[in-house]
């Protein structure tokens, strides 16, 4: 068998390593940050491709993912119901799926995790990849790039290819189940909700909350507001700590201005229903996510392949961030079952990559069209249909048609009851 290198130990690099190493592969994982990872991220949509991948990794049958809905809503501004609609689903968070990923290296002792390793340089030099970083050379008979949406593995072989800003951010955070009001809990915490004041989208889920708790009292209700943000001007302020700062590749959530926090609780009582308005209030460190994709041509080079975030990125309207890794890690575990550990496995494993993935992020641009439209010109005029929006927004991949125009942001034609 083979000794494989990840580079990258967050979600989409633990994934391949686990399936390698079920197939009797050595793996080596790399990990840029030291210490404990927990309490990253947010909410997570799931998908069965993500679950079923997720068994294959080794998931107990009675380990609670998340948590399940049976619906969505939309509210208006006043809290008024727009519209309601029948989807099952079960929501997680990265912290929840981080500890069953993680927790199964015991396991595996074909895996060893190493952590505090920053990725320097790759070469390859016959049947061999030498993995250079802080730590040293690592060496490998494949490489598989898992280290996110700046992976320095990608900077090196496709230097072209950069994540392209979209226009627009995404104000994201929890608060605890616990602390909400009654009100707000019977308005939204129990299904996926929705709110669409002009030019902007909120959404949220409930989650596992502090300590992955899934049991009622436990939770936390995750949010995702999307605010029109044009670059440069409004997005370097957005991306400025209060000390003046420019943190342009991303702002951690502990330098987020308070003057922006405060402004942003501040329309949110302005512009969304009283349930979603006091989410935002509630939220103890809301963060900043600036919008970016990019769709990569090719996503492997000899003996080193790009897998998740550092081969595709979708915007987050498709929900498809952490099952495309899943998919991404078990079509590479399939091709190295079929063809061992060669160039030609990484080739089939792009051969089929590359066609879905790019599938994946066009959808992900039709659906954030109206958002992009609302950056770019600042045209808020047109109302949207919310059952189109609840409709189409994260469902199931294999329930959606990926070569049509979607209806998302179609005006809205009717009242729905």
């Amino acid at each position: 068998m083979a000794h494989l290198l990840v580079a990258g130990g967050s979600l989409g690099g633990l994934m391949a390593a686990n399936l390698a190493a079920r197939a009797g592969h050595t793996v080596t994982v790399l990990e840029r940050v030291a210490g404990p990872m927990t309490g990253r991220g947010a909410g997570i949509i799931t998908h069965p491709a993500l679950e079923e991948g997720l068994r294959r990794c080794g998931m107990a049958r009675d380990f609670a993912l998340g948590i399940p809905v049976a619906g969505r809503v939309t509210l208006d501004g006043e809290g008024r119901e727009l519209g309601a609609m029948d989807l099952p689903q079960v929501l997680t968070s990265w912290s929840r799926l981080y500890q069953l990923l993680h927790g199964l290296l015991p396991q595996l002792p074909q895996i060893e995790y190493r952590q505090g390793v920053a990725v320097q340089s790759v070469e390859q030099a016959g049947d061999r990849v030498r993995l250079r970083t802080s730590a040293g050379t690592f060496e490998g008979d494949l490489l598989v790039a898992a280290d996110g949406i700046r992976s320095a593995v990608r900077q090196q072989y496709w230097p072209g290819v950069q994540p392209e800003y979209a226009g627009y951010v995404a104000w994201r955070g929890l608060v605890d189940e616990a602390v909400l009001s009654r009100g707000a809990h019977e308005a939204i915490f129990e299904r996926f909700g929705f709110c669409l004041p002009p030019g902007e989208q909120m959404l949220g889920y409930p989650v596992a909350g502090p300590g992955n708790g899934t049991r009622p009292g436990e939770r936390s209700w995750n949010f995702v507001w999307y605010r029109p943000a044009p670059a440069p001007g409004r997005l370097q302020q957005l991306l400025t700590d209060a000390d003046g700062v420019l943190h342009a590749q991303g702002i951690p959530p502990n330098k987020v201005s308070w003057r922006e926090v405060a402004a942003m609780r501040a329309d949110g009582r302005r512009l969304l229903a009283p349930a979603f308005a006091e989410v935002v209030e509630k939220c103890a460190q809301p963060f900043l996510q600036p919008i970016h994709d990019f769709i990569s041509p090719s996503i492997v080079q000899g003996r080193v392949a790009l897998l998740g975030d550092a081969a595709f990125v979708a915007r987050p309207h498709v929900g498809m961030g952490v099952t495309k890794a899943m998919q991404d890690a078990l079509a590479l575990a399939d091709a190295l079952r079929d063809h061992g550990a060669t160039p030609q496995a990484l080739q089939a494993y792009s051969d089929q990559r590359v066609p879905a993935s790019r599938a994946v992020v066009l959808r992900s641009r039709r659906l954030g069209a109206y958002m992009q439209a609302c950056g770019r010109d600042g045209n808020t005029a047109q109302p949207r249909d919310a059952l189109a929006v609840m409709a189409e927004t994260a469902i199931d991949p294999d329930q959606a048609n990926f070569s049509e125009e979607t209806p998302h942001e179609r005006t809205a034609t009717q009242t729905i009851a």
